[in-house]
């Protein structure tokens, strides 16, 4: 049995942290790092993430053998019971690895979290508004069976686009629940920037200047009629 292609980043649990961190995505930081585009502690990182998605993958591949044995139509004899062993302690091993690597990875992050200015969130348009207050009523990422279409579903049937999605992804407003396949539907959540960004009052002015003061609201009083 052979090995998954090396090609692609493979998700991992930083993947989130990463990219809140360094403003862009795991691959872009890939493509920088191949460029030497990075500085000192960024390269430090991209190796140690590339690092964790090498081992991240090593588990995925033996979950995915010792899955195939065990509902192979195999018969149930020594012969498939040690494989399934051997498969089961290349996995144990696997996952050790990816352990100790995602703990190198996050030690990498850390002075770069540490360092990072905190950013106020983003300013959304309307569209993205409404579709993050939709995926916060609970979202689920569906592929259709025969179209191979993919769409986001709301219970507010609110129209989100895998676009739009990806797009919110991107901008690290949602992140979508990846253990669970898309023909089933991969639940969509709100991140903590995406929840920062709903409850964050909105700026009508440009970036960088400031809003005038708005006058106080009052009650309206209503008159009295003689």
């Amino acid at each position: 049995m052979t090995r998954p292609p090396p090609d692609g980043v493979v998700p991992a649990a930083l993947d989130q942290r990463i990219e809140a961190a360094v403003g862009y995505g795991v691959e872009e930081l890939r493509r920088h790092r191949e460029g030497g585009l990075l500085d000192a502690p960024h390269a430090t990182l991209a190796d140690a993430h590339r690092d964790l998605a090498a081992a991240e993958r090593d588990v995925t591949f033996y979950r995915g053998r010792l899955a195939r044995l065990a509902s192979s139509e195999l018969p149930a004899d020594k012969t498939l019971f040690a494989s399934m062993q051997r498969a089961l302690d290349q996995l144990a091993k696997a996952a050790d690895v990816r352990d100790a690597k995602q703990t190198a990875a996050a030690a990498a992050l850390e002075p770069i979290e540490a360092a990072a200015p905190r950013q106020a969130p983003p300013q959304l348009a309307t569209t993205d508004v409404a579709a993050l207050l939709a995926i916060a009523q609970g979202a689920k990422l569906h592929e259709h069976l025969v179209t191979h279409r993919l769409a986001v579903a709301t219970p507010t049937r609110t129209r989100i686009s895998y676009a739009q999605l990806q797009r919110l992804e991107a901008m690290g407003l949602v992140e979508r629940d990846r253990a669970h396949p898309v023909q089933a539907g991969q639940p969509v959540a709100l991140t903590a920037i995406g929840r920062a960004a709903l409850t964050t009052p909105r700026r009508s002015c440009p970036p960088g200047t400031t809003p005038a003061p708005v006058p106080p609201a009052f009650p309206a009083v209503s008159r009295i009629r003689r």
